[in-house]
Formats: structure tokens, sequence, C-alpha cells
């Protein structure tokens, strides 16, 4: 088991021990560039290999983290998202085995022109080189992340959430006895190996040998990364997703949508936390939506249209209809047009993820034109903003920026290009 490394002030030994990292990665890096897309493919099969070998050692890594989870003060939310179990770990390695499967965008040719003087103008795409991603305690995240980065020929630098270390350790230590199984360089996947919060901002100065940060977690968290990275940061904020019912809705599909929107996992980021109700139909849907989130044990906070129709919903302020709450809490509004749903969303939305459900293909195109969002659903559940349910294979994050990368992001998102000019020995004149 990989044993953390105590936490110290910022330091010349904690500054050298993240530089080495940092070094090792760009080296592995540039190694990895040249890798063959059958290599590659198969040290990721091998790496979903390993990880179902070593099922019994990782459940035993995560029984540690479990034992912990009181002392860190996880929710009930927060924990199932730390839980593995063999189903759990199975997912993990399948999520590998599917990025090995994906088509390898290294070396695809973007564009291709011929010059009148005969040059030969070539765009491809090349990996972003080294990725220094620091994430929430999601032991399946350390795997997604590992094998989406190596696939697209970078180096990643992976700095977990101390509540997953041990759990993180060990999936990282089985794909590190693939990769260098298979001849590709062990430290292109790298665990920081330190709970110290400082070795943060260390990487985060380290412009000259990392290429990108890849924040996930917390608001504090990514802001924190975007006032100190001196390299591009690709941001995922919160989680503000909506539903909005509209006028000529499907409302047995409505309710179904809503509730697996909600409940079939709800500390995830593309889980649903506001819903937003046509007035034409807030009548006849809200008690029956009301009533089929309480088995779930959803508290319902809403508006007073909607207070009206849900006699035991609480009072929903600015601030709860602007929150991710990440738990069993929803926000409830009822709204007069399909504009003043457009409007609410770009108004308390996080850009990540939102849905409408209706049978006006006017009205679909409509809210899908004009809502800020990254991923826009119609007539489907905001769970399905996820790599592996849009045909990505695992994923990295779902980005809320609009450069370089937005919404979920995969092997693809993690590249960018360069151009080859080819000649005959001409010279400008």
């Amino acid at each position: 088991m990989a044993t953390l490394f105590p936490a110290s002030a910022l330091s010349p030994d904690l500054t050298k021990h993240c530089r080495d990292i940092a070094t090792r990665a760009r080296s592995a890096a540039l190694e990895l560039a040249g890798a063959p897309a059958a290599q590659k493919a198969t040290a990721l099969q091998a790496a979903a290999a390993q990880i179902r070998a070593d099922v019994a050692d990782i459940l035993a890594a995560n029984k540690l983290d479990l034992a912990a989870a009181a002392d860190f003060g996880l929710t009930a939310a927060e924990v199932d998202r730390l839980l593995l179990d063999a189903h759990r770990v199975e997912g993990i390695a399948a999520g590998v085995s599917a990025v090995a499967c994906l088509p390898d965008p290294v070396g695809e040719i973007l564009e291709r022109s011929t010059r009148p003087n005969g040059l030969d103008i070539c765009k491809i795409r090349v990996p972003l080189g080294v990725v220094f991603f620091i994430y929430e305690s999601r032991p399946n995240v350390t795997a997604d992340a590992a094998a989406v980065a190596l696939a697209a020929g970078n180096a990643i630098i992976l700095r977990g959430g101390k509540e997953a270390a041990h759990s993180s350790a060990r999936l990282v230590a089985s794909m590190r006895t693939a990769i260098q199984a298979n001849g590709l360089p062990v430290d292109c996947v790298q665990l920081v190996n330190t709970a110290d919060r400082n070795a943060v901002g260390a990487f985060l100065a380290m412009d000259d040998l990392i290429d990108i940060v890849i924040p996930r977690g917390g608001e504090t968290l990514i802001r924190r990364v975007c006032a100190e990275a001196r390299m591009p940061v690709l941001k995922h904020f919160t989680g503000n997703c909506h539903v909005y019912v509209d006028r000529a809705a499907d409302l047995a599909m409505a309710q179904a949508i809503t509730v697996n929107a909600k409940c079939q996992r709800m500390g995830v980021c593309n889980a649903v936390e506001s819903l937003l109700v046509h007035r034409d139909v807030a009548a006849a849907f809200l008690p029956v939506i009301a009533q089929a989130l309480a088995p779930f044990g959803i508290e319902i906070v809403g508006d007073a249209e909607t207070r009206k129709l849900i006699v035991n919903a609480g009072i929903a302020t600015d601030t709860d209809f602007a929150t991710e709450y990440l738990g069993p809490k929803i926000s409830v509004a009822v709204v007069d047009s399909l504009d003043a749903a457009i409007d609410h969303v770009n108004r308390y939305g996080s850009r990540h993820t939102d849905s409408i459900i209706t049978s006006d293909k006017t009205a679909a195109d409509r809210f899908a034109a004009r809502v800020d969002t990254a991923v826009v659903m119609v007539n489907a559940s905001t769970r399905f903003n996820d790599g592996g349910e849009m045909g990505l294979g695992a994923e990295i994050g779902i980005s809320t920026d609009k450069l370089h990368a937005r919404g979920p992001c995969g092997t693809r998102e993690l590249t960018t290009y360069k151009y080859i000019v080819t000649g005959t020995g001409q010279t400008r004149s």
C-alpha cells in the first residue's frame, strides 16, 4: 500500500519532490507521443485485466478509505462515491477497456491543402503533453483519467482527494504494472503521494513542464487553481442541472426522467438540482412528481406557485435556485413560458446539463439554441451527460468552459494540433 508523505510547509524538499514527478512526466509524454495506437490499446486492455486480477487488493485498500471516512466528515452521498464493491471494480475495468477500443485520435488529419507554390500543408491532431489532474474522492475517476490521458498520448499527474488515497494508489499500481509490461513509459501515469496541499501550488507553478491543469472538485478548489495556475486550466464548475417540463410534455415521460435525473445517483455532477414546470401543466404534474420523489426522501423547495400545489414544499430562495445540492433536495419553479424557463436556466444554471421535456420540436429547438449550457438533453435524463453514455468511453471530466473543450472530455479533448508543412525545396522570395 502506498504511504502518504506527512503534511509539511512548502519547502525545497517538497518543491523538488513535485518537480521530479513533473520532470519524469515530461520525459514520458515525449516518448508516449510517438507510441503506436496498437501498443497503447494493448497496454490499456492489459491494465483492465490487471485491475480485474487485483480486485481483492483494491477492495482491501478501499476498506481503509471507508474506515477513515467518518474522520473526514464525508456525507452519505460522498461515502457512496467513495465505496467500491466487486461490481464497481468491474465497471472501472470495463471503462478502461472501453477507452482501449476507441479510435486513436493522435495523428488524425484535420485539414490538408496544397499551396500554389507546391507546399503541402497538413494539420494533424497531437497530444497536449503533460496533464495535471486534481480531483475528488472517487476511485473510478483515477482509472478513467489515466486511461483517457494515455490513449490520447499524454502523461498524467494525478492528485486525488485524500479520502480515496489508498484506493487510488492501488488502482494506479495495477495500471502502472500493465503499462510497464507493455513497453510504454511507466511514468506516463503518476499519483502524487503526498497529502500536503502545498504540493498543488508547487505543480501549478511548473508551466515549463505541465501543459494543462484540470481541476475536478469543489468550486473553492477550482477558483484557487484558476488564480494560481501558470498554464491553461480546463474547468468544471458546479453541476446545477435543470429539467424543464414544457406545456407540450408527455407527463409520464417527464415524471420518469425527473425521478431518474434526481434519484438514480444524487451525488454526481449530472444529477438534476432544479425542476421548472410550465404553468399550463403545473397543476397536473407537480403533485404527482412530489409523490414520486417522496420515497427517495427528496426535500422540495419552491416558489410561491409551487408551494400552492405541493403543500409541504419549503420556500426556495435565489440561493436555492443556484445551488448544486448533490443530495436529496431539489428546487422547483413554475414558469409562464418557454422563454421564462430559458431565462431561469441562464440566470441560475452552471452551463453543465439542462433538459427539456416536450413533444413540440419548435420548443425543443428554441431551448437548445438559447440555453447557454455544455449539453442540452431533449426528452432524456441529465444523467446521460457522461463520457461512456455519449460514446467517448471514460472521461476525464465534464467541462463547463467554452475553450478549449466543452462537455464530456474524452481522448479527443486531450489533444491539440500541429501543422506539418512539406516542400520540395521551396524558398520564400
